[in-house]
């Protein structure tokens, strides 16, 4: 192997695509089940194909963060950042009660 050869294949190593994270991957099915969704149920709440959901819960699915967005909303988890585990907080639209 000469010397070109070895810096190409370090530098292919290191262009590889971050996974989803098996953590991520354990809490996206966990509250996929504690909300009594099927793959096919949270695909389709979130308008994605089921393989995605696959591809996520195996880990083999490059992150989004638009999706990763959306699934933290339909399963109610976050799967980002510090608070990763947690339960989403829950957004009460404001009302209005003042009379004129």
């Amino acid at each position: 192997m000469d010397k070109n050869t070895a810096a190409l294949d370090r530098e292919t190593e290191e262009l590889k695509h971050d996974k989803v994270t098996l953590d991520v991957a354990r809490l996206i099915q966990q509250g996929r089940q504690a909300k009594g969704m099927s793959q096919k149920d949270l695909a389709t709440k979130i308008c994605e194909k089921p393989q995605i959901i696959t591809e996520y819960e195996t880990g083999k699915a490059i992150p989004s963060q638009q999706i990763l967005s959306k699934i933290e909303r339909a399963i109610g988890i976050k799967l980002r950042g510090k608070e990763k585990g947690q339960p989403m907080p829950v957004i009460v639209p404001s009302t209005s009660t003042t009379k004129k």
